[in-house]
């Protein structure tokens, strides 16, 4: 691999089938699908199984889940139907097969449905394709899910008109058949608590730049679109393609640049040593996650706890 391709983005791509299907997952359910979705390859056998490390993933993310949180989001998405349809069939599916958690390892074993497969691996020509960080980094699932369906249209510019009653349905805030209560009836409500907040994050996070318009129908807003367009996003690429031991030292060197470390035989000290690698991903992730309180410089707390300084 040449070094000019470590920098570039992991995308991952999702069969349009999926994206705009009527479902609804937790922040915690999303970080487990997104991160199999990064290790699924087309050469992939039927019955591969795919190993999630939770610590990688959660130092990743900088969110933590606890075990309860995992159980309840993989069961979840085991027993959730995706309905797909189209002119030849309509199809009702679940994402995974099983879920196998090694206890005291910290590692999941998925397996996908195999009826699931052709729509996440064997993708010939419609696909949407997005950014695995940048769907990471979006905390607000309306967020994750807006961007998704944006992704379609990237190239275009704009999204299709939809009825205001599909969009809702599409992010599971009213349910077609009327059997639950709709949610942010109110335009005001939606558009503070759903549109705005995405529009917000999907901009600041992503390689993507939104925004919406409400269409009136008489005195009523009635329909809405979004308008796309590409910018550069200034995020770190999530490493799942290289091997572990390169992907790991081009972290920690990324971490080291972010704590301002930068004296060359420092940052080739701390490189060089297993246990000081590790001790910096376990800093950072500690960082991320308020379990240290916030120093002037963290660099240099970093360095005093391991006597570099």
């Amino acid at each position: 691999m040449a070094a000019s391709d470590l920098n570039i983005p992991i995308e991952i791509r999702q069969h349009n089938a999926l994206t705009t299907a009527r479902y609804e997952m937790t922040a915690c359910e999303m970080d487990i699908v997104f991160s199999l979705l990064s290790k699924l390859s087309k050469q992939d056998r039927a019955g591969t199984i795919y190993e999630i490390r939770v610590q990688e993933m959660q130092e990743l993310t900088g969110r933590t889940w606890n075990y309860k949180q995992l159980l309840d989001s993989t069961k979840a998405l085991n027993s959730r139907i995706y309905q797909i349809d189209n002119s030849i069939a309509l199809l009702q599916v679940s994402l995974l097969a099983s879920a196998l958690y090694r206890k005291g390892k910290g590692t999941i074993e998925l397996e996908i449905s195999e009826r699931m497969r052709p729509y996440l691996i064997d993708l010939k020509s419609n696909f949407t394709s997005y950014r695995l960080q940048a769907a990471f980094s979006l905390t607000s699932k309306y967020a994750k899910r807006i961007y998704q369906l944006a992704s379609q249209w990237k190239d275009i510019g704009e999204t299709k008109t939809y009825s205001l009653d599909e969009f809702k349905a599409m992010l599971k805030l009213k349910d077609p058949e009327g059997k639950e209560t709709e949610q942010y009836t109110q335009i005001s409500s939606l558009q503070k608590y759903v549109l705005d907040v995405a529009v917000s994050q999907i901009n600041e996070h992503t390689d993507l730049r939104i925004k919406y318009e409400l269409i009136k129908k008489g005195r009523s807003y009635q329909r809405i679109k979004f308008f796309v367009n590409t910018q550069e996003p200034n995020q770190l690429p999530i490493l799942f393609e290289l091997k572990e031991d390169d992907a790991k030292a081009q972290l920690a060197r990324k971490h080291l640049e972010s704590l301002n470390i930068q004296e060359p035989q420092l940052v080739q000290d701390i490189l060089q040593s297993v246990k000081l690698v590790d001790a910096l991903f376990a800093f950072i992730y500690k960082l991320k996650t308020d379990r240290i309180k916030p120093d002037k410089n963290p660099g240099g707390l970093f360095l005093r706890m391991h006597g570099l300084r």
